[in-house]
């Protein structure tokens, strides 16, 4: 099996589990007795964890190895999945969520590095973005498979002694071993240069990786400008991740009818998601790589804008699936850029530096967009949330002109 195809099926295994256990996470808390502000606050530990942990972990994986990180992170998947099948008190909600906390941390970055780094070292001149794309269109494809399973596992699945929502828990469960096996036996890296490292030896290593990798992005222009994109990516995902639901509540008559519809329309985004993967290649070779992602950012703006002032469900729904079909193609060219300006000594620390942006963006997009949203209204948050969206776009100019300046060079 060529790397690529290792590359898509751990990616399958990897996110599955994540489709599987999306539509149901929230109403598992609330199954077991937890009120919403209590499941809020136990989950949010989640993200504090991952901002706290993103550097050192991808400092970690560029100076232990992908393979080791990666199965590591499996690991704790697996222990923190075991714990939600039981837990049924807020401290173990929190528990739960600080484990996945230290295995988005852990997860974030090193399988994509381990994949850019196979297929460069096999191909100095392969297109990145043909590989990326198709992990895009795995991920959406399994996630939206896996939501759209869970409903009938839900609905259908009967365990004596096993809660319906405890099911896709547990296949989700059995999903992440496969997974793990998988890393074990896919996961190829040519040996360390320093030999083969330990644990301890990798972690005394962390601070100068980290120290190393921010110092590659705070000198490149076009890194700098690419992280900045997150900034704007982040702030704007609000609008369709939280906003959507509120907004749709309010063109159908209440949130119990909007959460009927949101279930499939989840999934359906995530498909769309796929699909716009799919088409980065055919856009990418006619108009370049950096030019792409400047327009699905701004056609991204305009998809979300649709979404907060279309009328009817349809309008809503309409903007938000084609929001989802843009984000899809969006995340493959924008890593494509990044991974041209870095090399495999740092990659997985500037993947960290990339994603830890998001983090804090999301946060004070929460934060403001909901104030908007309950001063004004929540179609004047989703367009702010579209305006800031579409102002990343100017970003990708500085890797378009370096885009440009090689083809001239070839």
């Amino acid at each position: 099996m060529n790397v690529h195809r290792r590359f898509l099926v751990l990616l399958a295994l990897r996110w599955f589990p994540v489709g599987l256990c999306l539509p149901i996470g929230v109403l598992l808390a609330l199954s077991r007795g937890l009120t919403l502000a209590e499941f809020g606050l136990a989950a949010s530990l989640q993200g504090f964890v991952v901002l706290a942990l993103e550097l050192p972990t991808g400092g970690l994986s560029d100076s232990w190895g992908r393979r080791p990180v990666l199965a590591l992170s499996a690991v704790v998947a697996l222990g923190s999945m075991s714990l939600l099948v039981v837990a049924d008190s807020v401290a173990e909600f929190a528990v739960f969520a600080m484990l996945q906390g230290v295995y988005r941390a852990l997860d974030s970055g090193p399988l994509e590095a381990w994949y850019v780094d196979a297929r460069l070292a096999a191909d100095p001149s392969a297109k990145l973005e043909r590989g990326l794309s198709a992990g895009g269109m795995v991920i959406g494809l399994t996630i939206g498979a896996g939501a759209l399973a869970t409903g009938g596992l839900v609905a259908w699945a009967d365990i004596p002694g096993v809660p319906a929502l405890v099911v896709p828990v547990l296949v989700a469960l059995c999903v992440q071993v496969a997974g793990l096996v998988a890393i074990v036996l896919l996961v190829r890296e040519p040996p360390h240069p320093d030999g083969p490292r330990r644990l301890l030896a990798s972690l005394r290593d962390v601070p100068k990786a980290i120290t190393d990798g921010m110092r590659v992005v705070c000198r490149s222009r076009i890194l700098l400008a690419l992280v900045a994109v997150e900034l704007c990516w982040g702030f704007g995902m609000v609008t369709f991740e939280t906003l959507m639901p509120v907004r749709l509540s309010e063109e159908v008559g209440g949130p119990q009818a909007a959460a009927a519809i949101t279930g499939p329309a989840v999934a359906v985004g995530w498909l769309a998601a796929a699909a716009g993967s799919a088409l980065v290649p055919l856009l990418s070779a006619r108009i370049g790589v950096a030019v792409t992602a400047g327009v699905l950012r701004i056609a991204q703006g305009v998809a979300v804008a649709g979404m907060g002032l279309l009328a009817g469900p349809a309008g809503v729904l309409t903007g938000y699936l084609a929001s989802y079909l843009v984000h899809g193609a969006g995340g493959p060219v924008h890593m494509t850029l990044l991974h041209r300006e870095v090399t495999s000594e740092h990659r997985a620390t500037v993947m960290s530096v990339n994603s830890m942006m998001m983090q804090p963006a999301g946060s004070l997009g929460l934060i403001l967009l909901s104030a908007i949203a309950s001063g004004a209204s929540v179609s004047v948050a989703i367009v702010v949330g579209a305006v800031v969206l579409a102002l990343a776009a100017p970003l990708y100019l500085p890797a378009a002109r370096a885009e440009q300046a090689r083809l001239v060079a070839v």
